[in-house]
């Protein structure tokens, strides 16, 4: 039976009876209906992982006491940022659960040019925590003990402002560059993919005069979701731990 695995906000004493967060209490005495004494591991993002068992059970708390602190790093050495444009439905989602998944550093949202997705102040922040608890989710089913940084919505102009160290790629079906052939950089990578309907010409253009090297994914046309999948599973396949 696989020990259940949950985030908690906040810090983690040892050999001290403390409740789960209301969240993860509603989710593992409702959904997983655990039981006292039984096994439960937790992490906070601080790279650690903390074992210890269930105290006790009721329907909105959950009191835990962890009897040790765990080193365990399964982190991927490449430092992989994606600049994803912002999909509709379910197609985000994908994405960020399977990026942190495969190891992703960073995530970006971006807003292009054939962005759907249309929403005031109030309901991109309501948008970002549906997201946030997505890669807490995914960090919680993997083995993640460190969560990806995940950043506001950023308009392409913006990202394109910004600085970095690391290899810049744009995904651009037809660039004469095959992104299989992808040259090592130690400082690692940012990934820049469009939503659904791509980035257009102007703004592979403006990329490309920002540093950004046009890479195309073969002669096949991708889902936005099936790229960045295939494009962050190539970069740790050829140049991280997979």
């Amino acid at each position: 039976m696989r020990i259940p695995r949950f985030y908690h906000n906040g810090p983690i004493a040892t050999d001290t009876e403390f409740s789960l967060t209301s969240e993860a209490a509603h989710h593992a005495s409702t959904v997983l209906r655990v039981k006292a004494n039984q096994p439960i591991v937790l992490f906070n993002g601080d790279g650690n992982e903390y074992s210890g068992q269930i105290i006790s059970v009721a329907k909105r708390e959950v009191t835990v006491e962890m009897d040790a602190c765990l080193s365990l790093n399964v982190e991927s050495a490449l430092t992989l940022h994606l600049a994803q444009g912002v999909s509709k439905g379910d197609r985000m989602d994908t994405v960020l659960q399977k990026s942190v998944e495969l190891g992703v550093t960073e995530i970006t949202p971006v807003i292009t040019e054939r962005c759907t997705v249309k929403l005031d102040e109030k309901r991109w922040e309501k948008k970002f925590q549906q997201w946030q608890k997505i890669i807490i989710g995914a960090c919680e089913q993997s083995g993640r003990n460190t969560l990806p940084t995940l950043h506001r919505v950023q308009t392409l102009h913006q990202l394109l402002a910004g600085s970095t160290r690391q290899q810049r790629l744009v995904l651009a079906p037809g660039a004469s560059s095959i992104f299989s052939r992808t040259a090592y950089c130690t400082h690692g990578y940012r990934l820049l993919i469009g939503p659904e309907g791509g980035l257009s010409a102007s703004e592979i253009r403006q990329a490309t005069e920002s540093g950004y090297e046009a890479v195309s994914m073969g002669p096949r046309i991708l889902r936005t979701e099936t790229a960045a999948i295939a494009s962050l599973s190539l970069l740790q396949g050829i140049h991280g731990d997979i």
